[in-house]
């Protein structure tokens, strides 16, 4: 375990350190997952204090949080503000855009849309397919060949992806290449995972905020991964729904409690985080829907 990741041990909630024990954070992914959840639909701008305190109830010290923040900002995800002697981070524009798709994802039940084809993308020769791949990986496209990406295409916007794309009808039977795109039996180990690990989580802890951010960030994991692919490509038993069903209804259980400490004592340079109620109630709404 890296120098970075928060031991099993490090928090003093029992609730919390069980659950570290099967699923250990670093400080960045874990300041990633606070902004994600907390931060960036409440304007976007936290004090370093909170960061701080937030990674403190699931056993990350100060010293990983700031090297983590100062990286943050160096990959252009955070950007910085002194005012006196306190210091505050906000969401660069890039990485806004960046946690509205995310947030999709994660609160929001998948689309239901028809399957309407496949997204495909040839990925260069050289030092450029690394980078290609890394992004269209963050897409949720798989390496169906060693230079080919593919993605289900149901009717969801991309992004502009820097290279030509083509798309496949459902005519073409890519049954064999979607097996091959994605580890579909690793992500279904980790969904299997998630639910007997989170099911024992009571939602009347004192611990809710630290312990709703560790629901989120396991869950991140696996939403931002699931290619979302039509049910006769998926292997037999596939939990998604059963997974997808235990996060939001602890979500919506933590929810009161967690979303009161934030409102108690979380501030941006204006004062109290204030939350952006229609995008809350949206949220709120799709995760009813779950």
């Amino acid at each position: 375990m890296s120098s970075t990741t928060a031991q099993p041990d490090s928090s003093g909630d029992p609730a919390i350190a069980a659950i570290l024990r099967d699923f250990p954070v670093s400080a960045g992914a874990f300041i990633v997952t606070l902004y994600g959840d907390v931060v960036a639909p409440r304007g976007g701008e936290l004090w370093m204090g909170n960061i701080i305190e937030a990674c403190a109830a699931v056993g990350i010290g100060e010293s990983r949080v700031r090297t983590a923040v100062s990286r943050l900002v160096s990959g252009g995800q955070l950007v910085g503000f002194k005012e006196g002697r306190r210091s505050y981070y906000r969401l660069s524009p890039e990485a806004e855009r960046e946690f509205q798709r995310a947030a999709r994802l994660i609160y929001a039940p998948p689309r239901a849309d028809p399957l309407r084809g496949w997204h495909m993308v040839v990925l260069p020769v050289g030092e450029d397919r690394d980078a290609l791949l890394s992004r269209l990986t963050a897409l949720r496209f798989g390496l169906a060949r060693p230079h080919l990406a593919i993605r289900p295409d149901r009717g969801e916007p991309l992004p502009p992806l820097g290279t030509p794309h083509f798309r496949a009808t459902t005519e073409d039977d890519l049954t064999a290449l979607a097996a091959q795109a994605w580890d579909l039996p690793g992500l279904q180990d980790d969904m299997a995972r998630f639910v007997s690990g989170f099911s024992a989580v009571r939602a009347d802890s004192a611990a809710a905020l630290g312990l709703r951010l560790l629901l989120v960030h396991a869950f991140r994991r696996i939403a931002l991964r699931d290619p979302a692919l039509p049910l006769g490509m998926l292997p037999e038993g596939w939990p998604a729904p059963q997974a997808r069903s235990l996060f939001a209804r602890l979500y919506l259980a933590l929810s009161p409690a967690a979303d009161q400490a934030v409102t108690s004592g979380f501030v941006d340079r204006n004062g109290p985080l204030l939350p952006d109620q229609a995008r809350m109630a949206r949220r709120i709404a799709d995760l009813a829907e779950a």
